[in-house]
């Protein structure tokens, strides 16, 4: 979810849901410890529960980095071991590590030592033609060993030669069944299971196997499937938004944002996907993507994506 799930992604997925857990895209150790703290850390109070999702793979930096995310006030420190890009592939981090569990133990030790609050880990099954469940029984089992207590499974494989991160998506097959079997050999742990899950209806039949589910594209490209989570999984009382509430929220935190000087564009480009499957949603994405409007900070242009809504819905009528 890099260049995805930044601040203004976080703000706006949080006023559909106020109970999901959220999370950073990647962050490498290397930026955090050599670049822009400010600028990869920075988030509002509003946004928690966060967690900071770090990309690394020397224990040193990896304790460096959590005890920055500590003291910017995440509540959780998460290590990939599931990206296969090949950018991480160089940088020997990533879907990489689970080949080299002794070195996940080593960083998780060390971000533990760092730290008070929790280290997590989200991994793949497999990697490249490995697909015997013995392979992430042992990762987790070993990486357990060194107090994590929480994994995150990506049910798929990661190829790290001949797939693009794209493809590694979609094309390795998802097998649930591990992930399922993992919370029954390991009980003990904290097991959530992420890939290719789209609707609360599947949400809710892993829930039946294991104790968590991560909803990573599908809750970035049709953001509204978050509005029901609350009430469903988290037996909150409130009623769930519409989507023309979440929109208002989403203008008033534009409107402060662009206030202290923030891109437009950085905001609304989150938003896209708020009425996908609703009459008018393809001009709402195509005014919201007006590079012109956006820099010059016009908040009109939510007006004006709203009105091809309101008359593509009225035309409906009228067909009918």
């Amino acid at each position: 979810m890099m260049d995805w799930t930044d601040r203004h992604c976080r703000s706006f997925h949080r006023i559909l849901t106020r109970h999901t857990w959220l999370y950073t895209e990647m962050v490498t150790t290397g930026a955090l410890l050599h670049g822009d703290v400010a600028r990869h850390l920075a988030f509002t109070p509003d946004e928690a529960p966060v967690a900071l999702q770090l990309g690394g793979s020397k224990p040193a930096d990896l304790a460096r980095s959590a005890k920055l995310g500590e003291q910017w006030g995440y509540d959780e420190i998460n290590l990939n071991c599931g990206c296969p890009s090949e950018r991480v592939q160089r940088g020997v981090f990533g879907a990489c590590l689970m080949n080299e569990p002794q070195l996940v133990v080593d960083g998780v030790k060390a971000m533990r030592d760092a730290v008070s609050i929790p280290v997590t880990v989200k991994h793949r099954i497999g990697v490249d033609a490995v697909e015997d469940y013995a392979f992430v029984r042992d990762f987790v089992g070993t990486v357990a060993d060194a107090g994590c207590e929480v994994f995150i499974v990506h049910a798929r494989n990661a190829i790290l030669k001949g797939l693009s991160p794209k493809e590694n998506r979609e094309i390795p097959p998802l097998r649930y069944e591990y992930a399922y079997q993992l919370k029954r050999d390991f009980p003990h742990l904290e097991i959530s299971i992420n890939g290719g899950i789209k609707m609360l209806d599947e949400v809710e039949e892993h829930l039946k196997h294991v104790d968590g589910v991560m909803l990573g594209r599908e809750a970035y490209h049709n953001p509204y499937v978050l509005a029901g989570v609350d009430s469903r999984f988290y037996g909150a009382q409130t009623p769930v938004l519409s989507r023309e509430k979440v929109e208002a929220g989403l203008i008033d935190y534009a409107r402060q944002e662009v206030a202290r000087g923030t891109f437009l564009g950085g905001i609304t480009q989150h938003a896209l996907g708020l009425y996908r499957g609703v009459a008018g949603a393809r001009g709402w994405r195509r005014v919201l993507s007006d590079s012109r409007r956006l820099a010059a900070g016009d908040m009109a242009i939510f007006d004006e994506a709203r009105t091809h809504l309101r008359d593509a819905i009225e035309l409906m009528r009228i067909r009918d």
